[in-house]
């Protein structure tokens, strides 16, 4: 997120300079441009989020938002990425992202816990942790925690429901549209 805010504080600079100062088509194609870009950047790296709620999970994608009642998710999964399946269909978890690194560094602590003298019968310090686990792996099990609760309730019934994030592609298009006509004339 902060990459995505810090690109858009530089293009707003670099574009809202360009229109200001520029001359002949300079400030239409930085206009177009900014009306392309943004959008984009905004669908990338703000955008994406996961809400979990007591009755269904809400996925919010670059260019989509999927609502999914608790009683429709098959299952929640996380190998390269982070997926739900729900209604015979797979979901990216784009706000959930996959570290292998983390991982990694989560199997050789639990190795080097497990050879430690604390697990040879002796009682933990404070401050160890029993289940060292990367995010995305706990973030899943948290979701996965939800689903199963949830899904006998009332609320949680219903089929998925997908949406297009029209507020993010009519921009972007509207842009894309601008900036080959003005690099075409």
């Amino acid at each position: 997120m902060v990459g995505g805010v810090l690109l858009l504080g530089l293009g707003g600079w670099l574009g809202i300079d360009a229109i200001l100062r520029g001359e002949g088509r300079t400030p239409w194609l930085a206009l177009a441009g900014l009306l392309f870009a943004v959008p984009v950047v905004i669908a990338f790296t703000v955008r994406p989020a996961v809400y979990a709620g007591a009755d269904r999970l809400l996925v919010r994608n670059p260019f989509r938002t999927i609502t999914l009642p608790w009683a429709s998710v098959d299952t929640l999964r996380a190998s390269y990425t982070s997926e739900v399946l729900a209604g015979g269909a797979t979901y990216q978890l784009w706000a959930v992202p996959v570290s292998l690194r983390q991982r990694k560094r989560a199997a050789r602590q639990q190795n080097r816990d497990a050879a430690s003298p604390t697990s040879l019968g002796r009682t933990p310090g404070p401050g160890a942790t029993a289940d060292r686990r990367a995010q995305a792996d706990q973030t899943m099990d948290d979701l996965r925690e939800l689903a199963e609760s949830n899904a006998g309730r009332d609320g949680a019934q219903g089929e998925p429901e997908v949406r297009w994030a029209f507020e993010v592609i009519a921009p972007t298009l509207a842009g894309a549209v601008l900036l080959v006509i003005m690099l075409l004339i």
